[in-house]
């Protein structure tokens, strides 16, 4: 393991426990609110193409969407091979519900697979930043995809996925910030944490997870759903207020529009020229 590594094993349900401890000792309010809401779950992914797959479907989407994605994605594509998202039609990816750009992406991962130019049996010797520089040189992985392989796939027990909304959303509400901090805010309060910012990381999903606005509480529940109701009647507003409006002119016909208004100009200024004193304007 190279010596970039910033503690030379794998995160297990005894280390998670043991990383627990170190931020409870260290910050009374990990210890407060592991009182209240627990340990976190260990979350592990298989290593290889299939868990960064999964990685770049959970791009930019909440928890439950990238399961429901990744669902119908493992189900079309059995087993989740690079070969076998190849060999999918662009229109069979995007039934699955991946955008457009998603389609790209999976398709480029799926490419550099087969063609080499990512190793993933390679990746474990890599110290965290020569792994993050060697997936990001591929389409559509930034570096919260390779941190989340990191973490989840290959283990790594000293991550922050500073990017991560919703590590900012539960931080500001544990640490009882007045704002959400910026992801680099959020870089410098965690470099206490070392060398255990993977278990910090979980704990903070755990927690917000647990936040009154994300429990399983009756009015949690109706708030969610209420907030769902507004987002669906805004967006079937947007739909037909889109509908509504005609089609806008073809090119041929605003062609034709502008040639007869050019003839018009010209015809006037020809009987103006011709009128007693007339002049052209």
């Amino acid at each position: 393991m190279s010596a970039g590594m910033s503690i030379p094993f794998r995160l297990d349900e005894a280390r998670l426990r043991e990383g627990m401890d170190y931020l409870a000792q260290l910050d009374p309010r990990f210890a407060e609110a592991r009182a209240t809401y627990g340990d976190p779950p260990l979350r592990t992914a298989e290593e290889g193409f299939s868990a960064l797959l999964r990685s770049i479907i959970g791009q930019q989407v909440s928890v439950f969407a990238a399961r429901s994605i990744w669902d119908r994605v493992a189900t079309a594509v059995d087993p989740v091979t690079p070969q076998n998202v190849l060999r999918l039609s662009d229109e069979e990816l995007r039934a699955c519900g991946l955008s457009n750009n998603k389609v790209k992406f999976a398709r480029a991962l799926a490419l550099d697979t087969v063609e080499g130019r990512i190793v993933f049996e390679d990746l474990p010797a890599l110290d965290d930043e020569s792994l993050v520089s060697a997936l990001t040189q591929a389409k559509g992985i930034g570096r919260w995809t390779a941190e989340i392989y990191m973490m989840f796939a290959l283990g790594r027990p000293d991550v922050m996925p500073a990017n991560d909304l919703g590590l900012l959303v539960a931080v500001q509400h544990l640490l009882k910030l007045r704002q959400r901090p910026e992801p680099e805010r959020l870089l410098k309060l965690s470099k206490p944490w070392r060398p255990w910012r993977t278990v910090a990381a979980l704990f903070l999903w755990h927690f917000r997870r647990n936040m009154p606005d994300f429990s399983s509480s009756p009015a949690a529940q109706a708030r969610r759903e209420a907030e769902r109701l507004a987002r669906e009647e805004r967006k079937a507003a947007r739909l037909a207020k889109a509908a509504a409006q005609p089609a806008p002119p073809a090119a041929a016909a605003r062609k034709a529009a502008a040639k007869k208004r050019t003839v018009a100009a010209s015809r006037r200024k020809q009987l103006q020229r011709a009128a007693p004193g007339g002049k052209a304007r």
